[in-house]
């Protein structure tokens, strides 16, 4: 069997990692495809440096978001491999082009049925739509699974757990006995918030970014702010004086996350991830996709409000009762199974 997998942004490469490795023990060749969403090294090569992934088979380099501009070459690559499966990770727009250009090759759709219900996030749009797309449905777990029913959806669900747990269990002990950052930056473990800001709503627009900022500002204690590129040319643009450092690799960010405080951003991946490793959550988004973490108490969905970012930071506390979420953290061999199947 061979799956061709698309993939073009850092969660991507995050997820592909543990799933890499179930495939190929799986007896199945991957063809993976990086289509240059992100193409910064800080965002992309470094994952493949870090956790010894085979380098993607083809390049795209197309250093674009435009989900149009990806289809046409993914569209030639799939039909000189001649794939059984395209797969496609999660919501972005390397996520749409991928599976709209898969034509007769049957999508396989990791995160299927997630939904935060706001049709403004561009996210949520192709989630849908690539759900409508996809023959196999792999959702993180049953209230995933008991949307796509809801919403009619037509293709095979399957319940795998997440991904980005298996990525947590198999790298995350890796990250803590490898990584220097916390001596690097002069931190202490449970003693700094740790920040991220990407995306595009909170980004290029203003008066959010600048209410984002004041939150951030009026948190005590220790910030570090790892920027995407994208935020610290708006901050500049902008004239805000906010400390930042350049992006981190993937060990360094996931020990940093394991050990801060609390964890504030308007990351998808990251909420779960801090929810793995026992660190509480303030989510920059009006709503979130990933609900449960928010009603086990580990994550508080502020918005932009600068007072209730303050107050939700001040007040981080990880439940003492979390659940386990989205799986046991062997969602990979789950995956490879349900392609088989």
């Amino acid at each position: 069997m061979r799956v061709l997998s698309v993939a073009g942004n850092r969660p991507q490469f995050i997820k592909s990692a543990p799933l890499s490795v179930a495939l190929r023990q799986a007896g199945i060749d991957e063809v993976v495809v990086h289509t240059g969403q992100h193409w910064d090294a800080e965002l992309s090569q470094v994952f493949f440096d870090e956790l010894a992934i085979e380098p993607p088979r083809y390049r795209l380099d197309l250093r674009t978001a435009d989900a149009a501009a990806m289809e046409q070459p993914i569209r030639e690559t799939i039909a000189r491999e001649q794939p059984d499966w395209v797969l496609v990770y999660g919501d972005t727009n390397s996520t749409a082009a991928g599976a709209r250009a898969a034509g007769a090759v049957p999508v396989a759709h990791v995160e299927a049925g997630l939904r935060s219900f706001d049709l403004e996030m561009p996210e949520e749009r192709n989630r849908i739509e690539v759900d409508r797309l996809a023959a196999l449905l792999l959702c993180p777990d049953e209230r995933s699974a008991a949307q796509l029913e809801r919403e009619g959806v037509g293709g095979r669900r399957v319940v795998v757990g997440d991904v980005m747990a298996d990525a947590a269990r198999m790298f995350g002990p890796v990250a803590r006995a490898r990584s220097t950052a916390l001596d690097r930056f002069g931190l202490e473990p449970g003693a700094y918030a740790l920040a991220t800001v990407h995306r595009e709503a909170n980004v290029t627009r203003p008066e959010r970014l600048r209410r984002i900022v004041e939150g951030l500002q009026a948190i005590d204690g220790p910030l570090l702010f790892p920027a995407h590129p994208r935020t610290r040319a708006a901050l500049d643009a902008l004239r805000i004086e906010l400390p930042t450092v350049p992006p981190l690799g993937y060990l360094d960010f996931a020990a940093l996350v394991a050990q801060a405080r609390v964890v504030v951003t308007d990351s998808g991946g990251l909420q779960k991830e801090a929810y793995w490793y026992g660190v509480p959550c303030v989510t920059l988004r009006p709503s979130t996709e990933w609900v449960d973490t928010v009603e086990a108490g580990a994550n508080v969905v502020v918005d932009d409000d600068p007072d209730a970012i303050r107050e939700a930071a001040a007040g981080a506390a990880f439940p003492a009762l979390a659940p386990t979420l989205y799986g046991d953290g062997h969602a990979a061999e789950a995956i490879a199974a349900a392609l088989y199947a």
